[in-house]
């Protein structure tokens, strides 16, 4: 039987490229030595019926657009240096609507401070815009420079967007948050002084967790430490969703999540949310509020699985 691409998923064509190719750094972006400095580079592509959901304008796909791209150079802790966008468009998509992405676009590079440095057109049957984004940084963090005994942390609240996505209404942070996520640019530019390792948050904290887990070490994550508001539970339980299902594996938060000492995190000028901690198990954990202790599921957001 012929395997196809379906049978293995995303990352499993990711690690076939890296293995196969020396000059890629297998981390949230490329890194390229330049004049005493690095060069940071990463590629996104998003599809129209993949990635955007059918209540988000096309103001908001421009935003997203960048906003994904730039939240792998927060994770790096890099400087954004510039943005180059491709889209592709169906040949019937109202010039309006074109010039609503447009915009879109020129404001994330704006409140990220990207600026728009080039990029193609061309025609597709759906909306795909495909970005890059470069950035400068003298010492990139990385995914797993952790050690022992460093603490786990987030930038921000995480599983917000995943709710936002079953809600139907507008007017609430739920689904603001899953129409227009913001990178963590400026965070990521503080923690490159005080983190031990740092990736973005994109898949689900799970995914993220074993993307990021090395050999002979673990991670333990605390229910109790997650800080889940009880109206988060509640609306949660009453769209029949399990919420820790909803933080652990959805994503589309891009928050940060990163390691830090104990003693780093007393000086961290940031707010942060601790959830856990690096340990030598060799499994990643979750502690739940009952006191019970359960392995998490590698599973989280991913391109190319059979139904």
């Amino acid at each position: 039987m012929t395997l196809k691409i379906s049978d293995i998923g995303e990352k499993e064509l990711i690690r076939y490229i890296i293995s196969n190719s020396k000059a890629i750094t297998p981390d949230d972006t490329a890194i390229t030595p330049l004049n005493n400095s690095n060069l940071i580079s990463t590629a996104d592509m998003l599809i129209q019926s993949r990635h955007f959901p059918e209540n988000m304008s096309y103001h908001d796909m421009g935003f997203k657009a960048v906003t994904v791209n730039v939240s792998d150079l927060a994770a790096m802790g890099a400087e954004p240096l510039g943005f180059l966008l491709a889209i592709a468009l169906p040949k019937d998509l109202g010039l309006d609507s074109f010039k609503q992405i447009i915009d879109g676009v020129l404001e994330a590079c704006d409140y990220y401070q990207i600026p728009l440095i080039g990029g193609d057109t061309n025609e597709a049957s759906e909306i795909i815009i495909s970005g890059t984004a470069l950035g400068l940084c003298d010492k990139p963090l990385m995914k797993d420079t952790y050690s022992k005994g460093d603490l786990i942390a987030i930038t921000g609240n995480i599983g917000i967007a995943a709710l936002g996505f079953n809600i139907g209404t507008l007017d609430n942070v739920y689904t603001k948050r899953a129409l227009k996520p913001e990178a963590r640019i400026k965070e990521g530019l503080v923690l490159r002084d005080y983190a031990t390792s740092a990736t973005d948050i994109t898949d689900g904290l799970a995914s993220e967790l074993y993307e990021i887990k090395k050999d002979g070490f673990g991670f333990m994550i605390h229910e109790e430490m997650l800080d889940v508001s009880d109206e988060y539970k509640q609306l949660a339980d009453e769209l029949g969703l399990d919420y820790l299902d909803l933080i652990l594996h959805v994503g589309e938060d891009f928050e940060l999540l990163f390691t830090i000492t104990k003693e780093n995190l007393e000086k961290l000028p940031i707010d942060c949310i601790v959830i856990g901690e690096v340990t030598d198990s060799d499994v990643v954990e979750l502690t739940l509020e009952n006191g019970y202790v359960e392995t998490i599921r590698n599973r989280g957001y991913e391109h190319y699985v059979s139904e």
